[in-house]
């Protein structure tokens, strides 16, 4: 190729690269768009103006529960009458309970073997008779004893709180709820009584804490609880006079 034919054929390409500029420029500034003040101004007019009326309506059609507080239930709401009931309708006489706990913080400082004083405990069941639980729970009420129970009557909390209360009645007794305290003086059968020496301390075991062996005594049977003392005052001399304050409070 000569320089002439060269030069003509750079020309040629430099003047198509100018021409496709041109050409994508102008496309370019067709399709940008311009905003006017025309425009502007239309918008301004078709946006929406939110007046104080509407506020109000959205707040009344909104509302929170509180500020609902007197406006109808939906009608879609359900029946609260209509709702399966208990068996049974038996009110809790909180009063009493509250009566029959008054002594409940010093029982578990007791019940935990971190007596300041000497300590008795009753170990029973709720599906015990009848007859038996009310007898040691009189006579709870008078030793200032603490009744112990591992667990609720039936699994439920109804059922333990109606047991109790009826048994208690006006009394002031101490029962706790404390399996625990099954484990923490080897409690095997019920009725069960527990005489804890004056300022035991409990010892680490398998459960957790016990109470040292030598702090307490034990005995098991179908008996009152000043036989049981009677029996621990023959049997256990060391512990006689613990005994023997609770058998005085007993008879009165």
């Amino acid at each position: 190729m000569s320089a002439t034919d060269f030069h003509r054929t750079l020309a040629a390409l430099i003047l198509g690269l100018s021409a496709a500029l041109v050409a994508g420029s102008s496309a370019l500034a067709q399709t940008t768009t311009v905003v006017t003040e025309a425009d502007i101004e239309r918008a301004r007019r078709e946006t929406p103006t939110v007046t104080e009326q509407d506020i109000e309506l959205a707040r009344q059609k909104y509302a929170l529960p509180g500020e609902a507080g007197h406006r109808s239930a939906p009608l879609n709401s359900p029946n609260l009458e209509a709702l399966p009931q208990p068996a049974t309708q038996m009110p809790v006489d909180l009063e009493a309970l509250a009566r029959g706990y008054a002594g409940q913080s010093d029982a578990m400082t007791q019940v935990q073997g971190l007596t300041t004083g000497p300590g008795l405990f009753i170990f029973v069941s709720l599906s015990m008779p009848r007859a038996t639980l009310q007898g040691l729970v009189n006579q709870a009420a008078r030793a200032k004893a603490t009744i112990v129970i591992r667990g609720f009557a039936n699994g439920s909390l109804r059922d333990t709180v109606a047991q109790v209360q009826g048994l208690i009645g006006k009394q002031q007794v101490a029962i706790q709820i404390d399996p625990l305290a099954f484990d923490r003086f080897a409690i095997s059968k019920v009725p069960s009584f527990v005489l804890v020496r004056d300022g035991t301390r409990p010892v680490s075991c398998a459960s957790g804490s016990c109470a040292p062996a030598d702090s307490f005594l034990r005995a098991t049977g179908d008996v009152s609880l000043d036989y049981a003392l009677e029996h621990m005052q023959r049997s256990a001399p060391a512990f006689g006079p613990a005994a023997e304050l609770f058998l005085k409070r007993i008879r009165g």
